[in-house]
């Protein structure tokens, strides 16, 4: 199937609306999916994609951990894509990204005292 690139740039705003959690590809043996290309643990995290007066919350599968990215963080999104899928009568949109990263850093305790 195709693999549609989304261009984030159009959104006014992308928000963590479920923290990263790895991907479970055995429920029964507890295993974790891993990426076929660089063999890290994929982690899917819910996004909140913000145009306009309209918001919609997708998951987004990515490889490795995104570090630092936490609920309710604004986050930056790198190589976001669309791929339609169909499995035995079910069907639907999988999303992927080569990268998420918190749009800044979060203050440290130190820094915040330096700037009082």
């Amino acid at each position: 199937m195709a693999t549609l690139p989304i261009d984030t740039a159009k959104y006014t705003g992308i928000i963590c609306a479920v923290p990263p959690a790895p991907r479970v590809a055995n429920r029964e043996t507890g295993q974790l999916r891993v990426d076929r290309d660089t063999g890290k643990t994929v982690y899917q995290v819910g996004l909140c994609l913000m145009a306009g007066a309209s918001a919609d919350v997708v998951n987004v599968s990515v490889a490795g951990e995104p570090a630092g990215v936490q609920l309710g963080m604004p986050v930056a999104v790198r190589d976001l894509v669309a791929t339609p899928w169909e499995n035995e009568g079910r069907h639907g949109i999988a999303f992927r990204a080569a990268e998420i990263r918190p749009l800044s850093a979060p203050a440290t305790p130190a820094a915040k005292g330096a700037s009082q």
